[in-house]
């Protein structure tokens, strides 16, 4: 795999994101294609990026940002503009009276939610749109963590806890039923969606079908995803949108680390700078193994170390890789697609410092955006 970056990833600071807006820009014309194509719009999921300073760029792409909660739903009315849109399984009372006064469209898990804040929603100056979020006991995804309509899950109304009587203000329903999947995925969820809701759907005037959608993934079928839609919007004349996440920043961005010293017992292993348990938490918590530029996996190459972080958590390894040269301390090695899931979800435990960020831009161009220190660790704790 060529590295994708004209920057030099020796005079960059270690631990740290890189991130490309040419590989940014690549998907946002993907995305924009799709809704040229169906007239569907498209949100930012911020859970999965939300590094603002990309944000200038992506902004003529897609329609605005979705967010889990009044912090995310601030940074992006504040800094991507467009629609902003906000889900969350509850609400504190304080919080929607500030949702109400940024937030053009308002999803409740539940019913109960819906009464408890609809008086909220309706004395606000603002028109807010407000939906339902459903379960159509339907999924496709195998690791429960991350799937939203496993058996008990607390994501959405299921059908039989449908209160169709109490749907004066509701103009829209939300489904999030996919993770990292196909189009495929869609369509053949689609019916589950129909046989539950179908005749509620037909009094909606909006119909989100929430994110895990991998448009921007080589093979995505983006002719049956813009069938689907289509389909959708014609036969219940339907606004649909779409809330992609990772599509939006998939292969994207980077993590640059240096290794601080080499070991062996019973298999070599190397200590970088990076910690999977701080800086990519989806290694240990899916878990997978990250890809590293230039490597390989365990036995396609001639010397094989075992990658740990330099926290004391015994299990803050990120994997076994191997390299065609031994290892040494100084080196750099670049995981892949880290720009996702990664800058929105590390934390500093152990004071490891949070690895700073840089922005690439379509000139070429190097920036650091954001460096963080020893304030920003004392000042959450």
């Amino acid at each position: 795999m060529d590295f994708p970056f004209e920057s030099d990833i020796n005079s960059l600071r270690t631990p740290c994101y890189l991130v490309s807006e040419k590989a940014l820009k690549h998907n946002m014309e993907i995305l924009l294609s799709v809704r040229k194509r169906t007239g569907c719009k498209i949100l930012l999921a911020q859970k999965a990026f939300s590094m603002y300073a990309a944000y200038p760029m992506m902004r003529p792409y897609i329609d605005g940002t979705t967010a889990s909660g009044l912090f995310e739903a601030k940074l992006g009315h504040e800094e991507f503009g467009g629609e902003t849109h906000v889900f969350s399984p509850a609400y504190k009372k304080e919080d929607m009276a500030e949702l109400v006064k940024i937030c053009d469209d308002i999803i409740f898990n539940s019913f109960s939610q819906w009464k408890l804040h609809r008086g909220t929603v309706k004395n606000s100056s603002r028109k807010v749109s407000c939906g339902i979020r459903c379960n159509p006991l339907y999924s496709e995804i195998d690791t429960d963590i991350y799937n939203p309509c496993f058996t008990g899950s607390r994501l959405g109304v299921t059908p039989e806890n449908f209160e169709s009587g109490e749907l004066d203000g509701i103009e829209g329903l939300h489904f999030h039923t996919m993770c990292e999947q196909g189009a495929d995925v869609l369509a053949r969820t689609i019916p589950h969606i129909e046989e539950h809701f179908g005749e509620y759907i037909k009094q909606m005037k909006w119909l989100n079908l929430g994110g895990g959608h991998h448009i921007t993934k080589a093979g995505y079928d983006v002719d049956l995803l813009c069938r689907t839609v289509d389909s959708i919007q014609q036969k219940y004349g339907v606004q649909v949108y779409l809330e992609p996440g990772e599509a939006c920043a998939l292969n994207a961005g980077w993590l640059v680390t240096e290794v601080l010293d080499i070991g062996k017992n019973g298999i070599e292993f190397a200590i970088v700078d990076t910690s999977a348990a701080c800086h990519m938490p989806d290694v240990l918590e899916m878990p997978y193994r990250p890809e590293i530029i230039g490597a390989g996996k365990a036995g396609e190459k001639e010397h094989v170390y075992r990658l740990g972080g330099p926290t004391c958590l015994a299990g803050d390894i990120i994997g076994d890789y191997a390299f065609d040269e031994p290892l040494k301390a100084g080196d750099r090695l670049v995981f892949c697609d880290m720009a996702i899931y990664s800058m929105c979800k590390n934390n500093t435990f152990n004071g490891m410092p949070l690895p700073e960020i840089y922005l690439e831009k379509l000139d070429g161009s190097t920036e650091s955006v954001k460096r963080f220190g020893y304030e920003d660790f004392k000042c959450r704790v």
